[in-house]
């Protein structure tokens, strides 16, 4: 009896969240993959099972090929690009320089501003124009004599998606860089120390101590990283609309839903972007679990 009364006040204070999350998260999912398995592809019909016949035939149609394609080469610029330069900005600012809490709060700006703002911008920023029609970041270019530089930016055929990718970048590298620097920050000096009185450079420092013990952080950050990747649609929209030249999976599912008029079709997009997010989220959380469970 007195283990139930200690445990009791803790379930009933978390009861409505709970309902809330089974409901409005896993009960819609159940709802969209209902939707998905059905033939309702237009917004009167009731619709038929078709069990997975819908995911098949999705892989037939030319555009999803296309936006996953787009997806995968947006993810990979956008992770890598972040980790990257976001690591970077850590490392000058665990060097201890000066204005050092001007600095943060400058790299740490971008994560105030929404995803449409931040398109918006570099939609003017990456406008494809040159000669007299250049503006943003080409007309700039033309100014200091650069030639090399300029290009199509978001519409060109082969790269678009890794231009799509670089408003990401700056919009997420500061959230890194904080992520990064407190992984810094908590290596214990004394293990520096002892590595360079044991004959190590600075580099080799870095290279066996200090980010092995980043792996934790990095892993977070990459997780983080890859499933606003995967489900991305303000940034795309507000930064070329709904073209195919930038399409991914989650422009090409508001598409089918709201242009097209298909909800099972639009089910379907949305599932593979569950699928494709769980495949990201679902091994960090087991590698959690067992860890605490270690510990």
């Amino acid at each position: 009896m007195t283990r139930v009364r200690g445990w009791l006040p803790g379930l009933l204070l978390v009861t409505p969240s709970i309902a809330a999350v089974g409901v409005f998260v896993y009960g819609l999912l159940g709802w969209n993959l209902r939707l998905a398995m059905t033939d309702r592809h237009d917004e009167v019909s009731e619709g038929r099972f078709v069990g997975l016949e819908n995911f098949v035939t999705l892989w037939d149609q030319r555009r999803w090929g296309i936006s996953v394609d787009h997806a995968i080469v947006f993810t990979a610029v956008f992770t890598v690009g972040t980790l990257a330069l976001g690591w970077l900005l850590a490392f000058l600012m665990e060097k201890g320089i000066r204005g050092e809490a001007a600095f943060r709060a400058v790299y740490l700006f971008p994560m105030a501003v929404s995803f449409v703002a931040t398109g918006i911008v570099w939609r003017w920023l990456m406008h494809s124009g040159r000669g007299e029609r250049a503006i943003g970041l080409n007309r700039l270019f033309e100014s200091l004599g650069l030639d090399f530089p300029q290009w199509g930016w978001f519409r060109d055929p082969d790269w678009g998606m890794a231009a799509m990718a670089l408003p990401a970048v700056w919009q997420m590298a500061g959230y890194v860089m904080a992520l990064f620097l407190a992984g810094f920050r908590g290596v214990p000096e004394h293990l520096r120390e002892a590595a360079r009185v044991d004959g190590c450079t600075e580099w080799q420092v870095y290279r066996h101590i200090v980010l092995p013990l980043l792996r934790p952080v990095t892993l977070s950050a990459l997780i983080i990283l890859g499933h606003i990747s995967l489900k991305v649609f303000d940034l795309i929209v507000a930064v070329s609309g709904k073209q195919i030249i930038t399409d991914v999976p989650a422009v090409f599912m508001w598409v089918a839903v709201f242009d097209s008029h298909d909800p099972a079709k639009g089910a379907v997009i949305a599932s593979y972007i569950v699928l494709a997010v769980s495949l990201f989220v679902v091994p960090y959380l087991v590698r959690t679990l067992r860890g605490e469970r270690r510990s």
